[in-house]
């Protein structure tokens, strides 16, 4: 992977050296990964307890990414936020979809018809400058009497240092666990996933940025982008993070969900109709997120993108 060169606009901000050394260690029911004694990301495998009281215990899950940060240590994500428990740092369900006639909600997870489990750890490693882990969930059918495991799903994730910055490369394949396919009809949301730092609900503090040139939530809606930033301040620094989508990925360039209320942004292709899973094939989607203090000037987003396309 080439560096990824930053502008004026993030030229002051903190940014980790070649020197500091990337870790992956399992710590419990997760994955953290640091460098040197930064951290930088936290995977939530086996779900952990509940952080609130009044989060019903429907809502237990693990098989996401529970925090990322900055260089400068500020955090960019939410977990379980008030206003949507079911929402988290990343994470990668379907929400509308058809399995053999029945139609579990796997992103939804307060309707109790489908959900997504952990399964296990394959790898947990670091190698040459990078780290990173793979880790397999399941997509549980719970309409079925007894429930019935409807998808399998792998995820390997990449943490490297680039420009100063911690660099997430997110691959998901996913395949059929049935000889029956997974039917996804057209809707709005629903794959994957990011829930931006609860400072960002202030829509006077939640900013965005789009390889459309689209700098207004509600614009952002829909448009189908090669890469997107959401950020804003968190404890008066501006951060963010920039979400390329892969030339490769299905319905590339994809359309997006953001939503105008709260800082979340979904890449969703089966907004452009209906989509399925087939028996025999493997859906593979790959993401990269580019982490940040400071905002990013849009050719360096298109420069991180190009560089992207030909990984």
């Amino acid at each position: 992977m080439k560096s990824l060169t930053l502008l004026t606009s993030l030229a002051c901000a903190s940014t980790l050296t070649a020197a500091d050394t990337l870790t992956a260690k399992r710590e419990g029911s997760q994955v953290v990964i640091r460098t040197g004694e930064k951290e930088i990301l936290r995977y939530q495998a086996e779900p952990g307890p509940l952080p609130r009281p009044e989060i019903p215990k429907k809502f237990e899950r693990g098989g996401y990414i529970q925090s990322i940060h900055t260089p400068s240590g500020q955090l960019v994500t939410d977990d379980f936020p008030a206003d949507h428990f079911h929402h988290h740092g990343v994470w990668n369900p379907w929400t509308k979809t058809e399995f053999e006639g029945r139609h579990p909600d796997f992103w939804n997870m307060g309707a109790e018809t489908g959900k997504v489990e952990f399964v296990a750890l394959d790898d947990v490693w670091q190698k040459d400058g990078k780290a990173g882990f793979t880790a397999r969930h399941q997509f549980v059918d719970m309409t079925a009497k007894p429930s019935k495991v409807a998808l399998a799903d792998t995820w390997r994730i990449t943490v490297s240092l680039s420009g100063g910055n911690p660099v997430i490369d997110f691959t998901s394949t996913q395949t059929c666990a049935t000889g029956s396919p997974l039917k996804l009809p057209e809707y709005h949301y629903g794959g994957f996933g990011f829930r931006g730092n609860k400072a960002w609900i202030d829509k006077k503090n939640c900013e965005v940025l789009s390889s459309t040139g689209i700098s207004d939530r509600q614009k952002l809606n829909s448009s189908r982008e090669k890469w997107c930033w959401i950020g804003g301040k968190v404890d008066d620094k501006t951060c963010g993070v920039t979400i390329l989508c892969h030339p490769e990925n299905f319905r590339f360039p994809q359309p997006v969900r953001m939503n105008p209320d709260q800082p979340f942004f979904c890449y969703a292709p089966q907004q452009m109709g209906g989509m399925e899973i087939k028996p025999g094939e493997k859906h593979i989607s790959r993401y990269r997120l580019v982490i940040a203090d400071g905002r990013p000037d849009a050719k360096d987003a298109e420069k991180w993108w190009k560089e992207y396309a030909k990984d």
